[in-house]
């Protein structure tokens, strides 16, 4: 066996990049080895995204060089970077449903001329499928797949393309654990073969398992790069954040109060009409958390949609403190108690091209003080709004500065502040701490519980096992819209967890 190159792979030397009033990016150094995975870490707009970017073509530096394999390089697009063996798998998938596999692959790459030898590109999918042990077949449709065949298909792509430097960014948010376990076995083959792999996480208890170097930008400026063996997570949560954070947060002894939230054989369709809920039920006590584990795509959106009064319910019953709201209009849903903080902040959350200050009135400005009448009291909701931006730590330049111009992180902190301020006894959280950095996760984690202390019955959908673990009272599976089990979050065993979101039922499961 020929001895793996950990040669300088990537170099990157005082990089710096600008957007309109924001450094992004400001002479920032990375070196990245051959047959090393390396971990990026960061808060909220730290400028992780924008430097990889940056390295996958996307975005030209305002001043700094790129060095691949020791010759120095100019990127003006994806393509060519992909040349030079660079290449990105997103978070959200670059692929088309409507395509099978082999067809997604060679997407705005294969041949050279009208004619692509179809045969020739399903054996070579094929071969590099089974060459990592990235189980797809070649002929399946993107939408057919399951969103960890998905990813696959994302890393196949490059593959395929010769890429030798591969950027993953939050590659385990959509995976159960054992897929997680799968993919980490997947990368590390691939650097024992020489190749380069850079991550983006917030999960640092995958850093220490999965990294060989942890680079850590702050403000946009590299804080630290330091070999994982000789670091802690609590030191690196320091180092991103710049203070001690807790990653055990105490929860205090769970109390039973009476069913606040019920649904009884719920069932509904999804966008394509087809069955997407099949007879859940389940009931929410009052000052508990009902933490829902599953697998992207089993359900979890539709179900948050039927009890926030966004989708119709087909069969079943929804009751909240007694009073049905089976196929209720948002509004009345609200106007029940229910709050939701949906899983699309931008496309359902918030309206992007309107001020912070109106998107956190959109549920207070029905009533006094911001509601003067049939007129808003602009004073009022100017204090409103600055009560909130502090309490939730919201880094905007101002009030009026529009939702759509924040970090995805401080979006998400501007539904949260909206949603958990106008709680009424029943807060349906979705991913509420996805895309947070480990500081705005404990905030948002310790309000949840401080929600839950003051008796809101809380629906928390997760697909962090360790947030639901930690939150939860209990926990149910959900798998191809159907409960494979409760769980009490106390005695959970990922292990099991796992095996239910990937469809075992659990023996004589709980139904509330």
């Amino acid at each position: 066996m020929s001895q793996i190159d950990t040669s300088p792979a990537v170099i990157m030397r005082g990089i710096t990049k600008r957007f309109p009033g924001v450094v992004a990016n400001h002479r920032v150094d990375l070196e990245v080895r051959g047959g090393h995975i390396h971990a990026l870490l960061g808060e909220n707009g730290a400028g992780k995204s924008t430097l990889m970017n940056v390295l996958a073509g996307l975005y030209q530096p305002d001043e700094g060089q790129i060095i691949i394999r020791g010759k120095l390089v100019q990127f003006h697009s994806p393509r060519d970077a992909i040349e030079y063996g660079i290449g990105m798998v997103h978070q959200n998938f670059m692929l088309v449903e409507s395509f099978t596999v082999a067809e997604n692959v060679i997407l705005g790459y294969g041949g050279d001329g009208m004619l692509v030898d179809r045969s020739a590109i399903h054996r070579q999918v094929q071969v590099l499928s089974e060459r990592y042990r990235l189980d797809v077949d070649p002929n399946a449709f993107i939408w057919q797949l399951s969103v960890g065949e998905q990813q696959r298909v994302e890393i196949l792509k490059l593959l395929y393309r010769g890429a030798d430097v591969l950027i993953l960014d939050e590659p385990t948010a959509v995976l159960t654990p054992q897929e997680s376990d799968e993919l980490a076995e997947i990368l590390r083959q691939m650097t024992d073969e020489g190749k380069a792999i850079i991550f983006i996480t917030h999960k640092l208890d995958e850093v220490m398992a999965f990294s060989d170097q942890v680079t850590v930008l702050r403000g946009g400026e590299v804080i630290a790069t330091l070999p994982t063996a000789k670091i802690t997570k609590e030191e690196l949560a320091r180092l991103m954040v710049g203070r001690e954070v807790l990653f055990r947060i105490e929860k205090e002894p769970y109390e039973a109060g009476p069913a606040v939230l019920e649904l009884e054989a719920v069932s509904a369709q999804n966008d394509k009409g087809l069955p997407a809920l099949k007879g859940i039920s389940l009931q929410i006590r009052r000052g508990e958390i009902l933490g829902i584990a599953g697998v992207a795509g089993n359900g979890q959106r539709e179900l948050a949609e039927v009890i926030t009064g966004l989708r119709p319910v087909t069969n079943g019953a929804i009751r909240v403190g007694g009073r049905e709201i089976t196929n209720c209009s948002p509004k009345e849903a609200i106007d029940a108690g229910v709050s939701h903080v949906p899983g699309d902040r931008l496309g359902v959350g918030l309206i992007p091209n309107l001020p912070v200050v109106d998107n956190l009135a959109m549920k207070a400005y029905r009533r006094p003080p911001l509601a003067r009448g049939p007129l808003l009291d602009g004073t009022a909701m100017g204090t409103f709004a600055r009560r909130l931006v502090e309490a939730f730590k919201i880094a905007t330049p101002s009030i009026q500065t529009n939702a759509r111009l924040l970090s995805g992180g401080n979006q998400q902190k501007v539904v949260l502040a909206r949603e958990i301020d106008s709680s009424g006894g029943v807060l349906v959280a979705v991913h509420p701490t996805r895309g947070l950095d480990v500081g705005a996760t404990e905030s948002v984690r310790r309000t949840l519980l401080e929600q839950r202390r003051q008796g809101a019955a809380i629906l928390l959908i997760s697909e962090d096992l360790d947030e639901l673990m930690q939150l939860s009272d209990r926990i149910a599976v959900i798998f191809e819209g159907e409960i494979m089990g409760f769980v009490d979050a106390d005695r959970a065993d990922k292990d099991e967890i796992g095996l239910m979101m990937a469809g075992e039922r659990r023996v004589a499961s709980e139904i509330s």
